[in-house]
């Protein structure tokens, strides 16, 4: 179902109830993962296409390095070949190590970008960098740039800027709880013209795209290699979708 405009009073006012003192929450447990499929299986790049010289699959993870003097010309992709997911799921694990200045990202709802060059993409991202300082942000690569800050819930439409709605949580506690150079687990929820990006169980960002022109409501998915000035290396695992 498409969230409109009309009914982001609605979701404050839900969110607003829900979160005052004096009414009892209830005890409800985590939801039971089901309906998900592997579209990684730890052993090769099979359905995955990226740049040999850059990406390769080791230890059960797709593993993206540079070094200081080995670079990609431009930010690049492993692009995940086997589909072009609307609404979906996207579950994965992800672990960054190297230089401080370390920048990637999980790519969704994404088209190529050929005229630039191979490997190239446009399109949402579930931006991820070694300071964690725009971890879990949602991030237009190439197109419009922020559209959710970390701790944002955020609105665009008739092709103006993303303006804030509310808040999911603040940005410097939500920080606590990624975690660097470990393992964190990613969670993006793309349906309809709704995003919510999750990092280890908490909710990131949130962003309600209803600018026709400029949102994607299918594309392809892939994971971002950042072009820095110091080594770095972002490996992903456990890489599994839901459609919805």
């Amino acid at each position: 179902m498409m969230i409109r405009t009309g009914r982001i009073g609605l979701l404050a006012c839900l969110a607003f109830l829900a979160a005052m003192p004096g009414i009892a929450q209830p005890n409800i447990p985590p939801l039971e993962e089901t309906g998900f499929r592997p579209i990684f299986d730890g052993k090769s790049l099979k359905g995955w296409d990226c740049d040999p010289d850059f990406w390769r699959v080791e230890n059960g993870v797709i593993a993206g390095e540079t070094t200081a003097i080995h670079q990609p010309k431009q930010n690049i992709f492993c692009v995940w070949r086997d589909g072009k997911p609307a609404d979906f799921e996207l579950k994965m694990q992800y672990r960054m190590s190297g230089a401080d200045t370390g920048n990637s990202g999980i790519q969704y709802r994404s088209v190529e970008l050929p005229d630039v060059a191979r490997w190239v993409m446009q399109g949402y991202q579930f931006d991820i960098d070694a300071r964690q300082t725009y971890t879990g942000q949602i991030y237009e690569e190439r197109a419009r740039g922020f559209l959710a800050l970390r701790g944002q819930f955020n609105y665009a439409g008739g092709g103006k800027k993303p303006a804030n709605v509310g808040s999911v949580g603040d940005g410097a506690e939500l920080k606590g709880f990624i975690k660097t150079d470990d393992w964190n687990d990613a969670h993006i929820i793309a349906r309809g013209n709704v995003l919510i990006q999750l990092i280890n169980g908490h909710v990131m960002s949130q962003f309600i795209d209803d600018d026709k022109a400029g949102r994607k409501m299918e594309g392809l998915i892939g994971i971002q290699l950042h072009r820095t000035a110091a080594p770095m290396k972002i490996e992903s695992r456990n890489i599994r979708i839901k459609d919805l």
